[in-house]
């Protein structure tokens, strides 16, 4: 899939930092060898190392080559003229590495998590259950790392619509609603669990008879047609459904914007249909409508049956995106499972015209899975969401008699568990690894958060931002000063990992401070304070940009 930052990247806030070490190095690289560069031919990069500077600008091979010099003597010569009041310079290696001076730091740290209104507005398609099941595990993934998205890219300033495509339509529920029919189940015995059951059955009857399959495309299509019966089975369904969907996203903190349900589209396939057949895109194949796409398998459009297919629903969603909100971005946090798909999807909306598609990514996440292999609705193997949170909170209990802490702590430590990890990896299902409270956990940020606001609260002084730093302390606010970028890669690379990766090494930095220094009754309480607060409000945006909540106490 090719990077939609190729295409978006002058989108970003690049910071002001960065951007006057790029000038002063383009000056000293013109005074000292006389040659031009342009500000995009210098990368500025954060070192791995701490001692290797809070930034640093490697001497590229391209500069070495023009000159005919090694780079570590391009970098010493560059270097020797580099220092300013801002900051020192260090040649090593053929880099220049930089550490910002105490007053920088702390101007950075006090100034906080800060971006610039954009002009721009993202589409984020998530969470997207389907109804007449239980929301499983699988789907935990999409809504959190989703939502995480949704609020990375409102922290850099887009407009973010965040929308759920529901699951709502096709042949599945044919099926679902003959097996109702069959076994003459009443309105009032339709619950999730009970659907999910029949739904299990269905299939496993189909086995024996393969014909029960056309029964239930019957049914489909009658649904498709609008027959009486098969829509208000269709609508109680997806009534209780959303009734149990409401209640998790509610107990998970999520809040998506619109429900976008797949049904909503049935009537606008028909006119993607016609719009593909006057613009020659499609062909007739066996009875059935494709589009034949470069290099990928053709996508079907209409079965030779008539039915309209799941591809055209999601090519007319996209088209009504397109034509209501004009995005410069979509974001699909969809499983890897579905790559073929969307692949197809987003070539076709190339073909159609709409939109080009590099604006287009699939955050393709892992899968959960059994340690036999993939887990299946039809097959009854799924793990239901509601079984994870009710364990996860009351293992949390352990750590206090607070329900409402109990329910932020649990949900914070599922939540932490899943976007610490690349999304891109698959993870076995392991109960005690997801119930997990301790070490590089959401617990463990959240208690780290705790402690840094109960150090303000205690104190009856005012933090201030000025005051000679020690080692802990440098360590600190080059941290939270520079935590802006980690938002802008997280948001360049689609990687809420980076966010969690950073607050946890923030969180050490502080406990390891709090350990070796007192804070409240010294001389230095008031810039000890403003350390304290820096840490407080950076754990605090990063957080919230994870969806976890910060307890009053724990």
């Amino acid at each position: 899939m090719i990077a939609v930052q190729i295409s978006l990247k002058m989108c970003y806030d690049n910071s002001m930092l960065r951007e006057k070490l790029k000038e002063a190095i383009l000056k000293e690289v013109k005074d000292a060898f006389k040659v031009n560069l342009s500000l995009e031919e210098i990368e500025i990069e954060k070192p791995r190392e701490k001692e290797n500077g809070d930034y640093s600008s490697p001497v590229s091979f391209s500069l070495a080559k023009k000159l005919k010099k090694d780079p570590s003597k391009i970098a010493k010569e560059i270097s020797r003229n580099l220092k300013r009041e801002e900051w020192r310079v260090e040649e090593k290696g053929g880099f220049i590495n930089f550490f910002f001076s105490d007053k920088v730091l702390f101007d950075k740290a006090k100034e906080g998590v800060k971006f610039n209104k954009k002009n721009k507005l993202a589409v984020v398609d998530y969470s997207s259950p389907n109804i007449a099941k239980s929301f499983g595990i699988g789907h935990l993934r999409s809504t959190i790392i989703g939502q995480a998205m949704v609020n990375i890219y409102r922290a850099l300033g887009w407009k973010v619509v965040g929308l759920n495509y529901l699951g709502d339509w096709g042949t599945q529920y044919g099926k679902l609603i003959f097996q109702i029919k069959k076994e003459g189940v009443k309105e009032e015995d339709l619950t999730i669990e009970e659907m999910e059951r029949l739904y299990v059955k269905f299939h496993k009857e189909a086995k024996e008879n393969p014909d029960l399959e056309e029964k239930g495309r019957e049914w489909f299509r009658k649904l498709e047609e609008g027959d009486k019966e098969a829509m208000r089975i269709w609508e109680i369904c997806s009534k209780k459904s959303l009734k149990e969907f409401e209640e998790t996203y509610r107990i998970l903190g999520v809040e998506i914007d619109k429900i976008d349900p797949e049904s909503f589209y049935k009537e606008k396939a028909k006119e993607i249909i016609k719009e593909a057949k006057d613009k020659k895109i499609a062909r007739e194949s066996k009875g059935a409508l494709i589009i034949d796409l470069p290099n990928l398998p053709p996508a079907m459009l209409l079965k030779s049956g008539g039915g309209t297919t799941y591809f055209a629903r999601d090519l007319a969603a996209v088209k009504y995106r397109v034509e209501k909100w004009t995005p410069d971005l979509f974001i699909y946090e969809v499983g890897s499972d579905q790559k073929l798909h969307l692949r197809q999807l987003f070539e076709a909306v190339s073909l159609f015209g709409w939109a080009p598609k590099e604006s287009f990514f699939h955050m393709a996440h892992g899968l959960f899975r059994k340690k036999g292999g993939k887990m299946s609705t039809r097959k009854g193997e799924t793990i239901h969401l509601k079984e994870v949170l009710n364990k996860v909170m009351e293992g949390a209990k352990e750590m206090t008699d607070d329900k409402e802490v109990a329910r932020q702590v649990g949900i914070g430590a599922i939540k932490y568990q899943d976007l610490k990890r690349d999304y891109r990896r698959d993870i076995i299902f392991d109960w005690e690894e997801m119930l997990s409270l301790k070490g590089n956990s959401g617990p463990y940020l959240q208690y780290s958060a705790v402690r840094a606001r109960s150090v303000l609260d205690k104190s009856k002084k005012k933090p201030s931002y000025k005051g000679e730093l020690n080692k802990e302390e440098r360590d600190i606010l080059s941290q939270t000063a520079l935590f802006n970028e980690v938002i802008e890669e997280a948001g360049k690379s689609f990687s809420p990992s980076l966010i969690c990766q950073s607050a946890y090494n923030l969180a050490c930095s502080f406990n390891t401070f709090y350990s070796k220094h007192q804070i409240i009754g010294v001389k230095e309480e008031e810039k000890r304070l403003a350390i304290a607060e820096s840490v407080f409000k950076t754990l605090e945006k990063a957080l919230s940009l994870l969806s976890i909540e910060i307890p009053l106490k724990m």
